[in-house]
């Protein structure tokens, strides 16, 4: 059950879903309100007029287009396509910096992670795992550090008896799932802590063959791996008749079930003495970053021993749980598995983007520590183990959780537990696994990661994204094209809200101003603006790659409105200027150019689109920098779509005459056209400039007036919506009850069910 999760709405889709409500309240509010003054103005001219019914309804049609174009021009249509395209590039992009998206909403949400809660072993290491230090009884190696040149592994090797390297060899190979093969360093496949530990039995123990080994010896049972034990377990049935328990595991947990220690000369008893330099020994390893693994075993007269016998096989033991205790010591093992280049750099980044690297890790408390240290995780926070984790009450939880930096000797179920909690304190939440007992942990996060190379497939079913090479710094890449998606959607819609407000502002007072109630733009040429222009400006500004800058900025808050106040700030500012532009050439360029009306509506539309060609570079940024033309060279995309909206343009000013309503003109006019519209892009950068506390204030005191009367209004109209709503579904339910009823009632007394009734009648299916 815990893997089954419904699929909530990203931020992303939240907030479009508002904006989109606003811009139709808006647009229907301006097209009706169009439509009331213009069918007055045309009504109050009816008396008296020479005009035909026709010739009136003509009229009508008219101002009935014009309204509705409205509407259209106001409706982002190349949003879902911005959506759709910025993706679709970004999802093909990351395939290539090895992050196979599974769950294309998931490349958006990354954008705006807040925590990656990271596992160790193959994500931030390497997963390329040796031994290089071990102590059994008084004997000891270390192959890691360069001043212990006299104590090496093959000195150590020398100095064991025959007895405790047959103690050993069997201690490994026999409790082991791992097998020969032709891959791998040693030679070895399977679980990369098997094969360090059979790889020193063969080089330094001088084991032959495992296959040899295993067929030698006579295995009673094999005891799986216990998560919440950290151990697993072996029965070897001895030449004498005796059977041996070998455990390997957490050397810190299996030192705490034994009571005595291996000698060369035998078993002495385990006092407090021994066992507390066993423990400073594994401290030692462990704040060396190094993985301990401690070799126990204990031996019986009979298998199962009684009273462990498990009820549907007596003949195996029940529980491993049942079996630890009493158990002697044989030794202790380091084992280095290198970190990834450039994990530290990775952590840093992702901290400096203001996204938190959490450790969750079933390892010693102290390894984990040590290398989280490494990463640049853990600095002054909290490390805490998974059972002191799980008695933590949610209060207590919640207040500690923000400080938590590492979760060591954590179960599967604690990573499930963390996610959810973090995302409970509305963190959004990316998450790495690989196990199959890391699928609800995966479901349970906002992004879930697998692991391309060592994951199960039941981890990668259940992930979002896969890392198809199992390093932390994809997840980085993942980060960095996930704010480029959401930079996408929002460099459109800043394009797109300035050409609305421009083309609603400009056909609204010009069709109210002129005597035959005609816009200056057509709305075959606001169509070919809003859908062709629009459609190319959502590919072009959909298909710049992220930069370094990207990562300057911490995450966006969930709650945030999806238009800054820098976006509106631009928004407004290009608005005005295409704005007055427009209206200076419509309404005072006849009184300074010596041009005919349908010149100058040519030369209006010509400008028009310009404006926009030249706006999409103001629009490449959303902040307020001024280098609007960064990295444009490496963007083929912009500049192919940029040369075919201008080809467009060309072709349509000199042949696009009659189903434009236009004219050609002359060289003189281009020129006019171009130079006001490249104005847009140093007036782009005086916008830039003026600061955005100083726009707050203004916007703040204009748009208050506008605010009260909007807030009403469409308050209102969600209400009436949610009533008719209402309505609609209470006759659709009604209708459906009848038809069920009906047709129940007509096969009365035929021998039939209610259910068989249903099942007859096509109309009563279709009702329910």
């Amino acid at each position: 059950m815990a893997m089954r999760h419904d699929m909530e709405p990203t931020p992303l889709q939240v907030k479009l879903d508002g904006l989109a409500k606003a811009i139709a309240k808006l647009a229907s509010a301006a097209s009706f309100l169009l439509l009331l003054i213009l069918t007055f103005r045309l009504v109050a001219t009816f008396p008296g007029s020479p005009l035909s019914p026709a010739e009136k309804a003509s009229k009508f049609m008219d101002i009935l287009i014009v309204s509705v174009t409205i509407i259209v021009v106001a409706v982002p249509e190349g949003l879902p396509l911005a959506i759709t395209l910025a993706l679709a590039f970004a999802t093909t992009q990351m395939v290539k910096m090895n992050n196979l998206v599974r769950v294309l909403k998931s490349c958006e949400v990354m954008g705006n992670a807040t925590t990656i809660c990271s596992d160790k072993t193959g994500t931030l290491t390497q997963n390329k795992m040796t031994v290089v230090t071990g102590t059994f009884g008084e004997n000891s190696f270390d192959d890691k550090n360069p001043g212990a040149a006299d104590n090496r592994s093959s000195q150590f090797a020398q100095r064991l008896t025959k007895e405790q390297t047959r103690l050993f060899i069997e201690s490994i190979a026999i409790n082991s799932t791992a097998f020969e093969g032709e891959g791998g360093e040693f030679g070895f496949v399977g679980s990369k802590t098997e094969t360090a530990l059979l790889g020193f039995a063969k080089t330094v123990l001088g084991m032959t063959s495992l296959s040899q080994e295993r067929t030698n010896a006579q295995v009673a049972q094999m005891l799986p791996f216990d998560s919440s034990r950290k151990c697993m377990g072996a029965v070897q049935k001895l030449p004498n008749g005796t059977y041996r328990l070998l455990i390997k595991g957490a050397s810190e947990i299996l030192l705490g079930y034994s009571t005595s220690l291996a000698l060369p000369t035998g078993m002495i008893a385990m006092d407090r003495g021994r066992r507390n330099h066993i423990a400073t020994v594994i401290e030692d390893y462990a704040s060396q970053s190094l993985r301990t693994i401690g070799l126990v075993y204990r031996d019986f007269t009979q298998w199962p021993p009684r009273g462990t016998e498990n009820p549907d096989d007596p003949s195996v033991a029940a529980d491993l749980g049942l079996l630890l205790s009493g158990m002697t010591f044989i030794g202790v093992v380091g084992i280095q598995d290198p970190l990834r280049p450039g994990v530290p750099e990775a952590v840093a980044k992702a901290k400096h983007a203001g996204v938190v690297t959490r450790m969750v890790t079933g390892d010693n408390v102290i390894t984990a520590k040590a290398i989280a240290t490494d990463c640049g995780i853990y600095t002054d926070g909290i490390v805490m183990e998974g059972p002191d984790f799980r008695k933590l009450s949610d209060n207590e939880m919640d207040v500690m959780l923000p400080r938590l930096q590492v979760l060591a000797r954590s179960s599967p179920e604690d990573k499930r537990i963390l996610v959810t909690r973090l995302r409970k304190l509305g963190g959004i939440v990316a998450v790495t696994g690989d196990g199959t007992n890391d699928g609800p942990a995966l479901k349970a996060a906002d992004i879930g990661f697998s692991m391309g190379i060592a994951g199960t497939e039941v981890a990668k079913e259940a992930s979002a994204i896969i890392l198809m090479d199992d390093n932390f710094s994809s997840i980085l890449t993942a980060l960095m094209w996930g704010r480029a998606v959401n930079d996408a959607v929002q460099k459109f819609l800043q394009f797109q809200i300035t050409v609305n407000i421009t083309a609603m502002t400009v056909a609204f007072i010009t069709a109210i101003q002129d005597p035959d109630m005609r816009s200056v733009l057509t709305a075959v040429q606001l169509l070919w603006i809003n859908l062709f222009m629009d459609s190319l400006a959502a590919l072009s500004l959909s298909t710049d790659a992220p930069t370094d800058e990207i990562l300057d900025r911490p995450p966006t808050p969930r709650k945030a409105s999806i238009i800054s106040l820098t976006m509106w700030k631009m928004i407004i500012g290009q608005a005005i200027f295409q704005v007055i532009a427009t209206f200076v050439l419509h309404f005072a360029g006849p009184k300074f150019l010596p041009y005919p009306e349908n010149e100058m509506r040519s030369m209006i539309f010509n400008m028009f689109v310009w404006l926009q060609i030249f706006n999409q570079y103001n629009n490449r940024r959303l902040d307020n920098k001024l280098n609007i033309f960064v990295n444009i060279h490496k963007n083929y995309y912009f500049i192919a779509l940029n040369v075919v909206m201008v080809g467009a343009q060309i072709v349509i000013v000199f042949y696009g005459s009659t189903a434009f309503s236009i004219v050609r003109i002359n060289g003189n006019q281009w020129a006019i056209s171009v130079v006001i519209a490249i104005l847009c892009l140093p007036w782009g950068c005086c916008v830039r400039l003026f600061p955005d506390r100083w726009f707050e204030i203004g916007a703040k005191f204009v748009g208050k007036p506008f605010v009260v009367v909007y807030r009403p209004c469409a308050r209102f109209w969600d209400r009436v919506m949610a009533k008719m709503s209402s309505k609609k579904h209470k006759s659709e339910k009604d209708a459906s009850d009848g038809s069920a009823s009906e047709d129940s009632t007509s096969y009365k007394g035929r021998g039939k069910s209610s259910v068989e009734t249903v099942h007859v009648s096509g109309d009563a299916e279709k009702g329910l």
